[in-house]
């Protein structure tokens, strides 16, 4: 009889791989108040440049990038910087890429419905210590329709 054994080891390394191919998205606390919604993502490492902030009639979207600040390793090996300026010396030199990482770099995005219209003229975002607050008014005036029923 032919009896299949998993060592802990292959089984923690399926799941690693699992965890890896996941989407990941930072981590949100919506909250509303009489008068707006405010959207609270955890964005450390994200350049603030890189967060884009859109608004519809009723959603929010947030996207952005986090980039690695280590070399990419091929092979293993980090590839050196290809420039004509001499190298520096070796205490000087850039931080070698990490052995084992599990930082999740890349763009993702986040989308956000609500039951009441936005005024996304009154839109404000702030991004301080790796929090990012994205404030959306309500809007207060709405504009009722009237439709004329032909023959």
């Amino acid at each position: 009889m032919l009896t299949l054994r998993h060592s802990p080891f292959d089984l923690l390394e399926r799941l690693e791989q699992q965890v890896r191919q996941t989407d990941r998205v930072p981590a949100a606390e919506v909250q509303e108040t009489q008068a707006a919604y405010t959207v609270i993502l955890e964005l450390p490492g994200v350049d603030r440049g890189s967060i884009d902030v859109k608004a519809g009639d009723r959603s929010l979207v947030i996207s952005a990038q986090r980039q690695s600040q280590s070399p990419a390793p091929q092979n293993g090996v980090a590839e050196e910087p290809k420039t004509n300026e001499p190298k520096p010396p070796a205490r000087q030199a850039q931080a070698p890429a990490p052995l084992h990482s599990e930082f999740s770099y890349g763009v993702w995005s986040r989308s956000f419905q609500f039951p009441v219209p936005l005024e996304r003229d009154g839109l404000q975002a702030r991004y301080r210590d790796g929090l990012l607050t994205v404030t959306a008014p309500k809007a207060q005036t709405h504009t009722p329709v009237t439709v004329r029923v032909e023959d």
